[in-house]
């Protein structure tokens, strides 16, 4: 079997191992077996699926250090769902995520020290940062208020805007404030979820964290709405004259550029994807 089915099988794999861990010591509903599994499954076919269109062989160094940290985040992901009702373990929620977070910069350490910058670890990096803090936004309602889900969902409500606003799925460039915003997203959150300060304290942070989100998307909003007009049309056709001898034309077929916006990663930025068009806007 090719290390193109081994690698994301074994992320699956290691998965459900941890999974039966956290069952055994701290324990797991049903809810929170199902969104673990829902989670790993969907990570391994989506891998799959990713190097097989980028006719890859196997998992970079970097993406496996990232596989790994999606592994925590799956586990995280149970626990949450499981503990719904307030009960979640924190002294094991807690320092997964906390682990999880930190192995961000490590992936693109080691992306930059191997030079195995790609667009698909440049967004399976972006999934599971971002997955993760839809996640801990879903643990800190109770302590909050469910006006925190806004910190998890706004990204993905920006792809859901691309996909009706055709403007939206522009270029961003790079941007250093933007960086700086999403880091302090994760971090923000797990000292909400720690749950060691007063809960008007947690509240404030929650709330910082939300305006700073909403001023970073704003801005990259209006930067799209505004150079909206500035793209490149699409290349049309002309039709020959009538004088000119007729000759077959050929029309190359260009695919959509789309640039990823900044990650909160050490990872270096992957300028453009050749592949089918996506747009991202990465809060963590």
């Amino acid at each position: 079997m090719s290390r193109v089915r081994t690698g994301p099988v074994l992320g699956l794999t290691v998965q459900t191992v941890l999974l039966a861990g956290l069952a055994a010591t701290v324990g797991l509903d049903v809810a929170g077996w199902l969104a673990g599994l829902a989670y790993g499954v969907v990570t391994c076919v989506a891998l799959r699926r990713g190097l097989r269109r980028r006719d890859a062989d196997r998992l970079g160094p970097a993406d496996q250090v990232t596989l790994a940290r999606g592994v925590l985040v799956g586990g995280v992901t149970a626990l949450v769902v499981s503990g719904l009702d307030g009960t979640a373990p924190l002294g094991v929620l807690v320092p997964m995520t906390a682990v999880a977070l930190a192995l961000d910069a490590v992936d693109g350490w080691v992306a930059r020290r191997t030079g195995t910058v790609s667009a698909l670890g440049a967004r399976f990096d972006m999934e599971v940062d971002a997955f993760l803090i839809l996640v801990l936004s879903v643990q800190v309602v109770p302590a909050v208020g469910p006006w925190v889900l806004a910190i998890g969902g706004l990204r993905y409500a920006f792809v859901a805007a691309g996909w009706l606003l055709p403007w939206m799925r522009g270029s961003l460039p790079p941007r250093f404030w933007r960086k700086v915003v999403a880091a302090a997203q994760g971090v923000l959150l797990l000292v909400v979820a720690a749950d060691l300060l007063a809960r008007p304290v947690t509240a404030v942070l929650a709330a910082v964290a939300l305006a700073l989100l909403v001023e970073s998307f704003g801005h990259d909003v209006g930067w799209l709405w505004w150079h909206r007009s500035t793209r490149p049309a699409r290349p049309a056709t002309s039709t020959p004259a009538l004088s000119a001898p007729a000759a077959p034309i050929s029309v190359p077929l260009v695919s959509s550029v789309v640039v990823l916006p900044s990650v909160p990663s050490v990872r270096p930025r992957v300028e453009a994807v050749t592949d089918r068009p996506f747009v991202a806007h990465q809060p963590v």
